[in-house]
């Protein structure tokens, strides 16, 4: 019974953090990032939001690596934080994302905001990515992604099982269709300014370069399995295929 109550709650912590996040994170960066709740003098606020970006794919990747996957194995109760991992990476990256868009210091004014017409039309294609973004986390695994694997194991009394190596879906044209999709989430706003611009160009990089070592990962892992996917499949933009 202990072991179900530490599941639930992390469960409830993880999912109720994790929709949270991602609202936010769609409504600020529609809004080009001026609904954050700090404000500073324009020097002060460079350095709070340089930190803000910093913080989240250095203790993101961290995390995925085998230091950061112990600590992970150790941040539950009752000998559980190995089979709650998942969850609790969630949780922490949720976590990371809610801190970003909540606590982001406006730097500047709005350059251009579309509106009418326009503006249905640019928000249609905004949320076109964040469809494709889902559909994404479904191919890899949505269990996985959301959190849910972890904690929904625990409350049954099993193990958590992993999914394969994702090749199926939107992994059959690029190897990173949820960098890839996240990307596009930051670049299709009707609103833009100072903000939403740095924003773009550091979430971009970190999609581009980042999955660098998430694919080292695959190949200690997979072997000869992730090396023919690799060379059969491109690695950002995709390309269309049977």
């Amino acid at each position: 019974m202990p072991s179900r109550a530490v599941a639930l709650t992390w469960g409830v912590a993880c999912h109720s953090l994790f929709l949270t996040a991602i609202l936010t994170s769609m409504l600020n960066m529609y809004m080009g990032m001026h609904l954050g709740l700090v404000r500073f003098p324009p020097g002060a606020a460079i350095l709070w939001d340089l930190g803000l970006l910093l913080q989240f794919p250095l203790l993101h990747s961290f995390l995925l690596s085998a230091p950061g996957s112990k600590l992970l194995s150790r941040l539950a109760p009752l000998k559980l934080g190995r089979d709650l991992a998942s969850t609790t990476f969630v949780i922490i990256a949720s976590v990371q994302m809610l801190s970003l868009y909540l606590l982001w210091a406006p730097l500047g004014s709005v350059w251009w905001s579309a509106h009418g017409v326009t503006r249905v039309l640019i928000t249609l294609v905004y949320l076109s990515t964040w469809l494709f973004l889902a559909r994404s986390m479904n191919d890899a695994g949505m269990a996985t992604q959301t959190g849910f694997l972890g904690w929904s194991a625990v409350f049954r009394g099993r193990r958590p099982v992993y999914d394969p190596m994702p090749t199926r879906g939107l992994f059959k044209y690029t190897r990173q269709p949820i960098y890839l999709a996240f990307a596009l989430t930051t670049w299709t706003v009707p609103t833009w300014t100072t903000d939403q611009l740095i924003l773009a160009l550091w979430f971009t990089s970190y999609c581009v370069f980042g999955p660098y070592f998430k694919e080292k990962r695959y190949q200690r892992r997979y072997g000869e399995k992730f090396e023919s996917y690799r060379k059969q499949t491109p690695y950002f933009l995709p390309t269309l295929r049977p």
